[in-house]
């Protein structure tokens, strides 16, 4: 109850500047007063209490299950069932993400209105069903590679310089109107289940690995799984423009 009521005072402190920002601008700028200021109140309220019950939902479930999930494969030296889960975990938080299926179906319609696809459902939903699964299949691949990188102690630095040069190659090749649903898509694949469940397993990995420093080499996942996306939805875009 003390770590519950903790996590609601941190919300409100959180939500306080949003909250003071839409108030400033309402009453000072616009001076208008705050239409439906009850359900505002009680809209609020509850936001707070779903922040504060998803903090300790990540704290008591996902990052303990994340990070016993990477010790017990380290400990067991289970190099490929490690890569698979982490390939797994990548691709079926990614491929029902909310906020992509949301992208993907909205890509579909501007794609079918500009002459990319035809002017049917059935190509539209081909072109987000596609357009999903390019992405989850990215963020698994990243993943994956992010956990081959703590394994071997590869400088993060690195490989994130080289993606990026990997984005703007294709970048130069990729057709004008996938690009910018390419580097969205880098974004919205960052769901609130992902980001716990990769973070914990980043951070359980490098804590039982020897000379393995979770502050340094435990992040960075994250960073595979928002890079990927760009290079990976850039290369649908002109495969299926050929």
């Amino acid at each position: 109850m003390k770590a519950l009521l903790a996590s609601i005072k941190n919300s409100i402190k959180d939500l306080l500047p949003i909250v003071f920002v839409i108030a400033f601008f309402q009453l000072v700028v616009l001076k208008q007063p705050i239409p439906n200021i009850t359900e505002i109140l009680i809209g609020s309220l509850l936001v707070v209490l779903g922040l504060a019950l998803f903090i300790q939902g990540l704290e008591l479930g996902l990052f303990p299950i994340g990070e016993s999930l990477a010790t017990a494969f380290a400990y067991r030296g289970s190099m490929g069932w490690l890569l698979l889960f982490s390939f797994g975990l990548g691709f079926s938080t990614t491929v029902a993400e909310p906020a992509l299926i949301a992208i993907a179906s909205e890509a579909a319609t501007v794609a079918s209105e500009g002459g990319m696809i035809e002017h049917t459902e059935e190509a539209k939903e081909s072109y987000a069903t596609g357009l999903r699964y390019t992405v989850a299949f990215s963020v698994g691949l990243a993943i994956l590679i992010g956990v081959i990188r703590i394994i071997k102690g590869w400088p993060i630095q690195y490989l994130i310089i080289g993606g990026y040069c990997l984005v703007v190659i294709t970048t130069a090749f990729a057709p004008k109107e996938i690009i910018g649903i390419a580097y969205d898509s880098g974004g919205v694949t960052t769901s609130t289940i992902t980001v716990p469940l990769v973070t914990a397993l980043g951070v359980g990995l490098a804590s039982s690995i020897k000379n393995r420093n979770p502050m340094i080499d435990g992040f960075g996942l994250i960073a595979f799984a928002s890079l990927t996306p760009m290079i990976f939805v850039m290369l649908y875009g002109i495969a299926l423009n050929l």
